[in-house]
């Protein structure tokens, strides 16, 4: 690895780092050193809710998604999801999804606007934000909520601590405010730290850790998570596109 090159720090649970690594590759972005170390792990927990009456599903991420296949969920009429990386895993399962392309907020909109007249179930994690079960209920849906996975937290890898120890720019994609915690917490280090956060909650998580540079994504998604790592990169002069232009 040449000195110049930066170090691009994934923290998300290893299926969805390397997700956003084969973006990356798909772009035709080289000329950085990846390191996946994982924060947050997933493990499937179950059981599956009582689905008798239940017409569609919600998840809010694509470990949801896998968690509900991995429990031998069956494919509903209806499904919601919070982005389109979502829908993606819940096309792969079987579903036609809709995506809110954006937050737990955007979703919760999205489904009252539709107005489904069947009851919903939200699948998701031990550790969830947005409250999405619990709005529906309030906007008059029928909804409900179902633990099928945990997030345990972890620590970084010895590699990850080594690099943030180092002289080398560490770029780190941060997309929850759990994750951003659990990194402020070990993420300490000599090394120049440019983070790019999700949203501002995603930021403020952080505290006061050290940032060399920080940037905020104006639409929570990953996309746009994708298209900030790009800008970083070109700014390092760490970005090379055999390809031709880096798309959208």
């Amino acid at each position: 690895m040449a000195p110049s090159e930066p170090i691009l720090l994934l923290t998300r649970p290893e299926a969805a780092s390397r997700q956003f690594l084969s973006a990356l590759e798909a772009e035709g972005v080289s000329g950085f050193k990846s390191i996946i170390s994982p924060l947050i792990g997933i493990e499937v927990t179950g059981p599956l809710p009582d689905l008798e009456g239940i017409g569609g599903a919600i998840f809010t991420s694509a470990n949801g998604v896998r968690a509900y296949a991995a429990l031998g969920g069956p494919v509903l009429p209806l499904c919601f999801t919070v982005g389109d990386a979502t829908a993606e895993a819940a096309r792969a399962a079987g579903f036609a999804p809709r995506s809110a392309g954006g937050d737990a907020a955007a979703l919760v909109d999205m489904v009252i606007e539709e107005a489904p007249g069947v009851p919903l179930v939200h699948l998701r994690g031990t550790h969830a934000r947005g409250a999405v079960a619990e709005r529906l209920r309030a906007a008059g849906l029928v909804a409900t909520d179902a633990v099928i996975y945990d997030q345990p937290a972890q620590e970084l890898s010895a590699g990850a601590k080594a690099a943030l120890q180092g002289d080398v720019p560490v770029i780190v994609p941060l997309f929850s405010s759990r994750s951003a915690a659990q990194f402020a917490r070990g993420g300490g280090g000599g090394a120049p730290l440019i983070v790019a956060a999700m949203s501002g909650d995603v930021a403020a998580a952080l505290e006061a850790l050290y940032v060399t540079r920080l940037e905020i994504l104006a639409q929570p998604d990953a996309k746009a998570m994708k298209r900030a790592v790009i800008g970083l990169l070109t700014d390092l002069g760490a970005l090379v596109k055999p390809r031709g232009s880096v798309k959208g």
